[in-house]
């Protein structure tokens, strides 16, 4: 069995990153919307998963999570297996989670122009720190 010492140098020497891929691989391209019927609702409809995966853009290692978005539809809802497929793009993809719950939004956002959106993206445990990201957006109100 190694020793201590022995370890703490061949840790020293373990600086080994993987490959991730550009924010360019984030594919808003495949989000589908439907129209909704009823606009004048002030219904909420949430959405969450606990599958949400990208990678640390400086060491390449896999970050989990969980992210959770809750808006008030407009004139459109998400269409959720779009929605699996654009999360799914974010696997390997080099993104800290401050950069992917904004990039979340502005997509969804840009997709349905809800009255209201919120993102929250919980990434697991990392050196004992637990984050989150709340981001919101709610549409300018006529004065």
């Amino acid at each position: 069995m190694a020793s201590i010492e022995a370890l703490q140098k061949q840790y020293k020497a373990l600086d080994k990153k993987f490959a991730s891929k550009l924010d360019g691989n984030i594919d808003p391209s495949c989000l589908l919307a439907f129209d909704y019927q009823y606009e004048s609702s002030d219904a909420e409809v949430v959405i969450d998963t606990d599958e949400f995966s990208a990678v640390c853009p400086w060491t390449g290692l896999p970050d989990f999570g969980s992210l959770l978005v809750r808006y008030v539809p407009n004139k459109l809802c998400i269409e959720l297996k779009s929605m699996k497929y654009y999360l799914l793009s974010y696997t390997g993809v080099g993104i800290v989670q401050e950069h992917a719950a904004n990039r979340v939004l502005e997509d969804l956002v840009s997709l349905v122009n809800p009255r209201k959106m919120t993102v929250e993206l919980g990434y697991n445990i990392r050196g004992g720190l637990r984050t989150n990201v709340i981001v919101s957006w709610e549409q300018a109100q006529d004065v």
